[in-house]
């Protein structure tokens, strides 16, 4: 009965992030394999338990952090390949395996009868650019106490979508870089919200970055976290514990942007990932 109120119990937290627990889901002697909820997709998330007494988990080779409870997140990248494997390390040095199909979605390609224009990079764009750079790396690094990875996400910003995830485009059979993240076309000053709990990992509130414009940072905790670029004003500093559903800044268009937009982007460790399968469909859309 206890093997059937957990699963019970997961399939209700949703397919996209689970729901807070406050007390152990299942006890340890129920815990032989792994439980998963969520689906293994280019770009998405899944939550699970993991077998009782784990002492060190990986996906592939991706250490993966585990609550006291067994709980953890994983993610894919874009571009993951179609398999990936779930190792468990046991107390006694036995392992538990479980190997992922990572299903691959049809992104939006658009191609290009031209050459790509090179990019121009000149010295004192890079002297600005490395400093930058230095500081998002060091951002993504943080580990806090942030626990906003097993909320139900909400969008930031509600509105049309103007940029899709994984978009692309390809010049002539070379291709160019895929889009990051989520675009939510809005105006100037129009307020942003927090997604989910999180701390403040970055926030560039007095200069805005030659990219990214105004570009907040936040970590939900367990690897995952978020980045809100072009913002017009930043209400938050960092270290700030911010509420999902906080202001925390303004759309704009700031860095390089053609117009007032606000650009969510998402990653897991080292993956890119689309925030429209954490958040689902936009409110409102038809």
């Amino acid at each position: 009965m206890r093997r059937i109120a957990l699963v019970l119990m997961l399939a209700a937290a949703g397919t996209a992030m689970a729901q807070p627990v406050t007390r152990p889901a299942t006890a340890a002697t129920d815990r032989a394999d792994f439980q998963m909820v969520g689906t293994a997709t280019q770009g998405g998330t899944m939550t699970g338990l993991a077998p009782a007494g784990t002492v060190v988990l990986k996906l592939d080779d991706q250490l993966v952090p585990v609550d006291a409870d067994g709980r953890f997140l994983i993610a894919f990248d874009r571009d993951a390949g179609p398999h990936a494997r779930l190792t468990a390390r046991m107390p006694d040095g036995r392992t538990v395996e479980r190997q992922l199909n990572v299903a691959p979605r049809d992104w939006r390609i658009e191609r290009i009868n031209a050459p790509m224009r090179p990019t121009k990079s000149t010295e004192a764009f890079l002297a600005l650019r490395k400093p930058e750079l230095e500081a998002i790396a060091a951002a993504r690094n943080s580990v806090t106490d942030a626990a906003g990875w097993k909320q139900t996400f909400i969008w930031p910003r509600t509105g049309r979508i103007s940029g899709l995830f994984g978009s692309q485009r390809i010049y002539q059979g070379t291709p160019g870089a895929y889009h990051g993240g989520v675009d939510v076309a809005a105006g100037t000053g129009a307020p942003v919200v927090a997604p989910a709990d999180g701390v403040v990992i970055l926030a560039a509130s007095d200069k805005p970055f030659t990219l990214e414009g105004h570009l907040l940072m936040i970590d939900h905790g367990h690897g995952l976290n978020s980045a809100f670029l072009h913002l017009s004003r930043i209400d938050v500093k960092p270290g700030d514990h911010v509420a999902q559903g906080q202001r925390i800044g303004a759309v704009g268009a700031t860095g390089r942007a053609t117009g007032p937009h606000l650009h969510w982007g998402m990653k897991w460790n080292d993956a890119r990932i689309d925030p429209m399968l954490i958040a689902g469909s936009m409110p409102g859309a038809l």
